[in-house]
């Protein structure tokens, strides 16, 4: 295929245009995160980083994805899941990284490292392995929402909440509650797409298709990603303000 015509971006396709848009806010994100690091208390510089890598990472896999849709159109689903695989824990380092002054031990961070494998891995089992069944997508998703639902609870309700309360600094408190906001809201739209392929619920119950999936997570990913950075900054930031 001529490689002017994988390079070029159709003016009537939103996915292409949402992967490359992507690509762009991801890599300025991630340069944005690092020059920042400098400019916070050393306790948050660990923080800034792992949003850094976060988009980063993000932005090396949105330009191969953006390159093998544009060359195939059809979606990128393994590499969107090592993306996530590599980002999503990551994510959840922060909220080990946020409460550790309060006392957050290790297997805090194990557990949620290990509950957002647990739902990458199951997830793309049920996605790129689908017979077009509804049983194959019900089971796999359903045990793929355990894992979201643990990583859910604990930012609501459990540990990383408790810890959060206990730490009785307003900014880390208030910074948790909206990456859980994050969770809850944000990281909603990824079960939604997987309900669209074959053999999922939406798609089963009212013909919803996962062609256009791909604007729907390149959004979601850009707000998530982009955002859980924006929010620990903001912490960093806050926090230092307050005890200047």
């Amino acid at each position: 295929m001529n490689l002017l015509n994988v390079l070029t971006i159709p003016k009537n396709d939103p996915i292409a245009f949402t992967f490359f848009t992507g690509y762009m806010a991801m890599l300025a994100s991630s340069v944005f995160f690092f020059a920042e690091r400098s400019s916070v208390d050393g306790k948050w510089k660990l923080s800034l980083l792992v949003s850094a890598l976060i988009t980063g990472i993000a932005a090396v896999h949105y330009y191969y994805m953006r390159d093998y849709y544009l060359a195939t159109g059809e979606n990128p689903t393994a590499l969107r899941y090592i993306d996530w695989t590599l980002t999503v824990p990551l994510m959840c380092v922060e909220f080990y990284l946020l409460t550790k002054a309060a006392g957050a031990k290790l297997n805090l961070l194990w557990k949620l490292i290990l509950a957002s494998v647990w739902m990458l891995v199951t997830g793309y089992i049920g996605e790129a392995f689908t017979d077009g069944s509804s049983s194959h997508s019900f089971i796999w998703g359903a045990l793929s929402t355990l894992g979201y639902i643990y990583i859910l609870y604990t930012a609501w309700f459990g540990e990383v909440a408790q810890l959060a309360k206990s730490s009785q600094n307003a900014t880390v408190e208030k910074g948790v509650r909206t990456l859980a906001w994050f969770v809850l809201v944000g990281w909603a739209i990824y079960p939604i797409g997987y309900m669209c392929m074959p053999g999922g619920w939406l798609n089963t119950a009212f013909g919803w298709e996962s062609s256009n999936v791909d604007l729907f997570y390149n959004i979601a990913d850009a707000i998530n990603k982009i955002g859980f950075g924006l929010v620990v900054y903001g912490i960093a930031v806050n926090s230092k303000s307050a005890t200047a």
